[in-house]
């Protein structure tokens, strides 16, 4: 997603999508673990998205203190 699409998110729609993102990592990691999965770099792009998100949270909620 583009950094456009994130500032057109809220803040719950963001938190939600992190929530989602990390239960991939998860589902990722473990299946990982078990067998090798045919694409590794998911698990650090997926990690990558995850903190674009992060900080555009980061971001909003220092701007409304």
């Amino acid at each position: 997603m583009k950094k456009i699409d994130l500032s057109n998110l809220s803040e719950q729609e963001l938190q939600q999508k992190v929530v989602e993102f990390k239960g991939q990592m998860e589902s990722l990691r473990l299946s990982h673990k078990m067998s090798p999965i045919e694409n590794p770099m998911r698990i650090a792009k997926l990690r990558k998205t995850i903190a674009r998100y992060c900080t555009e949270l980061t971001k909003r909620q220092h701007a409304a203190a």
